[in-house]
């Protein structure tokens, strides 16, 4: 067993390896190969086995810079998407403490918190007042 796991170390010596981005795609693969089993669907299971053998083929490849950009392209889009939903996540939680208003003057946002009444409001970027219902 000892030189089955030397003889991969040697032949992986020098490739890329899995990184996030084949990581997502062979889950994706594998949610699809799922899904086949239900809906028999050929062009599905096509797809699948395409994604799965462009994952080997980025796990073999020598072009270590290449495989590298493309993960790093993958890793923009991915925190750019989840940053996305966080932002989202967090202004539904927000939304029960806080209220958020425009400046009438320069329409920049403000957060105050909810159920104080009647209050006078400054914009911290024009310092202009205004009063609001919270």
């Amino acid at each position: 067993m000892n030189s089955f796991k030397d003889k991969f170390s040697r032949f992986m010596y020098g490739r890329y390896g899995m990184d996030q981005l084949s990581r997502a795609l062979s889950l994706v693969c594998l949610v699809i190969l799922i899904i086949t089993l239900f809906f028999r669907s050929s062009v599905l299971y096509l797809l699948a086995v395409i994604g799965i053998i462009y994952t080997y083929y980025r796990a073999f490849s020598r072009n270590i810079s290449r495989r590298n950009q493309e993960n790093q392209n993958y890793l923009k889009f991915h925190y750019k998407f989840v940053g996305k939903i966080n932002k989202i996540k967090f202004r539904i939680n927000d939304n029960k403490t806080h209220k958020i208003f425009k400046c009438p003057s320069c329409s920049q946002k403000i957060r105050v918190p909810r159920g104080k009444g009647r209050i006078s409001i400054k914009c911290p970027k024009c310092r202009i007042e205004f009063i609001k219902e919270t």
